[in-house]
């Protein structure tokens, strides 16, 4: 069960810092307190400042109000490093379930240099940049992924700690966009698609017999459909079969080949076709609950059927309208709540 206290929190700063691509940071939407060190360095403050007192020493307080100047002066010099930053999402990520998906951040300093900037995001952290004043400098920060789909991370964090690390000043920005997390692909089982492709169905296999085919050496990125697996126990040589009915005829990739498996492992089997269609150059076609991609081969067609893969049974993720920080609901007048009462 989620501590309230932390659901207070995060609903209070969600209302600070909607969800958007482009995040200003200022006073309103910039947080900032003492580290570790810079704890430590205020009890000894504290404890040298009482030290003078007791003893009516003008060199302790000399060094006591010399040392809270540095501490003032640090604390106002890490709050400027965010203030006025621009921090952009340029590009979501794209990557495999598992694997950690690259966001595209740009940073466009204000008035004053951005010093010591990190972003971090799960555990995953990207290491410190300088942004001289008026610059933008590209980021890119590795977001990790679990599961296939959309995937829009909660939470940007961007930190500083500079100077002297004695206290931090950090904000966040949570995109609106999210990115695209495709199915980590498994070794398909063989399979005959029921799809049909024109006058002739795919699923007719060439099991009649040999007497149609060329026999090749096998080429990394051939179908193991093709390999001659009798041949290759006599004789120990990988050849493939290259059918003439199937020359040039694309093959289609279907979700309902494989009977009784779970879907997500279905999706991971068409995703390991898709790369292997993609290796041999054989034009292909998917075939999916409620959606059909025409056979073709290439980069993008590639591309689009993987990415189809990724959100098939999946919802674009939608922020809950809510009101934002410092608004108020308009509410009915007290003569609108009559006239609803009257029958």
């Amino acid at each position: 069960m989620k501590n309230p206290f932390k659901k207070r929190w995060s609903r209070w700063v969600n209302g600070r810092i909607p969800r958007t691509d482009v995040q200003m940071l200022n006073q309103k939407n910039i947080f900032i307190l003492p580290t570790g060190a810079g704890v430590v360095f205020g009890v000894l403050l504290l404890v040298m400042l009482i030290t003078g007192i007791n003893y009516q020493n003008s060199l302790i307080y000399l060094t006591t109000f010399l040392l809270g100047a540095v501490f003032v002066g640090a604390m106002h010099q890490t709050h400027r490093n965010l203030s006025g930053l621009e921090i952009t999402l340029v590009q979501p990520g794209e990557g495999v379930a598992g694997d950690e998906v690259p966001f595209r951040m740009r940073a466009t300093a204000g008035r004053d240099h951005a010093i010591a900037i990190r972003l971090s995001c799960e555990g995953s952290e990207h290491s410190a940049a300088h942004i001289s004043a008026g610059q933008a400098t590209d980021l890119t920060l590795p977001v990790p992924s679990v599961h296939r789909g959309y995937l829009r991370p909660d939470r940007i964090r961007i930190e500083t700690r500079f100077p002297f690390g004695l206290l931090k000043a950090w904000s966040w920005i949570r995109p609106a966009s999210p990115g695209l997390v495709f199915p980590r692909p498994i070794a398909a089982p063989d399979v005959v698609s029921s799809v049909e492709d024109g006058n002739e169905a795919e699923s007719a296999s060439p099991a009649d017999g040999n007497d149609h085919a060329d026999l090749r050496p096998w080429r990394e990125g051939d179908m193991s459909q093709r390999v001659m697996w009798k041949r290759y126990a006599r004789s120990g040589q990988m050849v493939v079969a290259d059918w003439e009915g199937e020359r040039g005829s694309p093959q289609w990739l279907d979700f309902n080949a494989f009977p009784g498996t779970d879907h997500e492992l279905r999706l991971s089997y068409l995703a390991w076709l898709v790369a292997e269609r993609d290796r041999s150059g054989t034009p292909f076609g998917l075939s999916l609950p409620g959606q059909l991609i025409e056979p073709d081969s290439g980069a993008s067609h590639v591309s689009r059927c993987l990415r189809a893969l990724a959100i098939w049974g999946e919802e674009r993720p939608r922020e809950p309208v809510s009101a934002r920080y410092g608004t108020r609901q308009p509410t009915e007048s007290a003569d609108a709540r009559r006239t609803k009462g009257v029958v």
